[in-house]
């Protein structure tokens, strides 16, 4: 679904945080290699981006609000200097608060007289009780967001081990919630993960083992050339360095709880998670959701981006053509300029617009990847009614948003969610369409295991099961599950 444009308006759809990107490599340009595997992850965050740059001596960084190609120019990559390490990130802002350029990643952290840069994609949920243990030990913390308490914290502790890498380790044992992280010290690249594995990350080698990357998606890695090893598992910590690549367990591992809405919407489609690839996981959630909902049309649309290879799923099941219906203006992004009500109100015009020629009295089943305000999929039924469209029968390929997920995905109070608060025929009367389906939460979690993958990449188990409750269980949502807890006012140690 589209996202709002304008500033004050929500978007009515599913936002994720961030994306992470590192490398590691003698005698290459790092930062630019950095700011091409950003570009590649741009769909994770558009609110800010940053680089950090290790010489081998000390860490340098650049960076500001807006896209990639916004923030790095020649210049300001020429600024960030030669270095063996690079991580970067593109930021969409959740929990972590407003965009700002203190909020906008990596973030800096001092062990003695050495930098280090930490960039994190995910959301952490018990930094209230880390923030006020780091300021009790004397920690100036400004940003206000998640991602700065895990990059103070590891400084904390790596001075007081004097071992980054049991600094990094106690962190995550200290640390609750969902996180891929990338770190940067002037000579080397560390990667981690949350001991459930909740948001993706891969290792990829740049060819002839010139170098290691390290990306949110296996999009990251296609951009700069690099060949796709594996995934950092769930709580592992990965060293890259100039004695090549040293993996540990840095925390036990707890159940396997990929995030499904990675496949839903927030990856690119020529991206493969945990050896699945995502563009056939919307084709196949596509073709259950058409046999859990069959119904009479004419033809199958798809909301672009997302909701096009579920249509094409879909009209695969159904036998119902699939077309080209609404186009997307690709070249409109989040603006500043205050609209008025009535351009509030041509909003969802100014990124998709239909075809009349090719919908004008025909039934449409039209696939898109969620509803969860509800707003934009009443103005787009609407705009597809003006455009001549007899019937308009929603299919939407993720169950019913109905509770927040605090684990790196942007959602409100349960009582703006139309889920939560109507049943599926009030939803559909209220949204104008003739009917409304969604896939079932077995359809879906079915849909990755039913993909055909022409990767060749190793495939792992892909499971939901979440040990927290979910956006789609129908229970009262539970407290975030604490940590082990820490003496007062000081970290655990070993």
């Amino acid at each position: 679904m589209a996202d709002s444009v304008f500033p004050g308006e929500q978007p009515d759809r599913l936002e994720e945080e961030c994306g992470v990107f590192g490398v590691y490599a003698l005698g290459e340009d790092v930062a630019r290699l950095t700011c091409y595997g950003l570009q590649a992850l741009q769909h994770r965050g558009q609110e800010s981006a940053g680089i950090a740059v290790g010489d081998g001596s000390t860490v340098i960084e650049a960076k500001d609000l807006g896209l990639v190609t916004q923030v790095f120019d020649e210049a300001t990559l020429a600024g960030l200097g030669e270095g063996v390490v690079a991580i970067g990130h593109v930021r969409y802002s959740t929990s972590g608060g407003k965009a700002s350029w203190e909020a906008a990643q990596p973030h800096i952290s001092a062990i003695d007289d050495t930098l280090i840069a930490l960039a994190h994609n995910g959301t952490l949920v018990n930094t209230n009780h880390l923030r006020a243990q780091l300021i009790d030990e004397g920690e100036h913390l400004r940003a206000g967001t998640d991602s700065e308490v895990a990059a103070k914290a590891i400084g904390h502790l790596t001075r007081q081990t004097h071992h980054l890498r049991e600094g990094i380790r106690y962190a995550m044992e200290n640390l609750e919630g969902a996180y891929a992280m990338v770190l940067a010290s002037p000579e080397a690249l560390y990667a981690f993960r949350d001991p459930h594995g909740i948001r993706p990350l891969c290792i990829g080698q740049l060819p002839e083992g010139r170098g290691w990357v390290v990306s949110s998606e296996t999009c990251g890695l296609d951009i700069v050339g690099a060949e796709y090893v594996r995934d950092v598992e769930p709580g592992e910590m990965v060293r890259f360095t100039a004695e090549g690549m040293v993996s540990e367990q840095a925390v036990p591992p707890r159940p396997r709880a990929a995030c499904i809405f990675e496949y839903v919407y927030f990856a690119r489609p020529d991206s493969v998670l945990d050896g699945q690839s995502v563009y056939q996981a919307r084709r196949a959630m596509g073709r259950i959701l058409a046999d859990e909902a069959p119904v009479e049309a004419d033809l199958v649309l798809g909301v672009p981006d997302s909701g096009v290879p579920a249509a094409l799923g879909y009209s695969e099941a159904s036998g119902i053509p699939f077309t080209d219906g609404i186009v997307k203006n690709r070249y409109v992004g989040r603006t500043f300029i205050q609209p008025t009500q009535a351009m509030r109100q041509l909003g969802i015009r100014l990124k998709l617009n239909p075809l009349p020629s090719v919908i004008s009295g025909k039934r449409l089943v039209v696939i898109d990847d969620s509803i969860v305000r509800g707003n934009t999929s009443k103005k787009l039924v609407q705009m597809l009614r003006d455009a001549g469209a007899a019937e308009v029968h929603l299919r939407i390929v993720s169950p019913e948003v109905l509770w927040p997920c605090f684990y790196g995905i942007d959602t409100d109070t349960r009582e703006q969610l139309i889920a939560a608060n109507m049943t599926l025929e009030e939803m559909n009367d209220w949204i104008g369409s003739d009917s409304l389906a969604f896939i079932t939460l077995d359809g879906l979690r079915a849909s990755p295991m039913r993909a055909t993958t022409a990767s060749a990449r190793p495939a792992s188990p892909v499971t939901t099961r979440c040990p927290f409750p979910t956006m789609w269980q129908k229970r009262a949502f539970l407290p975030a599950r604490t940590s082990r807890r820490c003496t007062p006012a000081r970290f655990r140690r070993h």
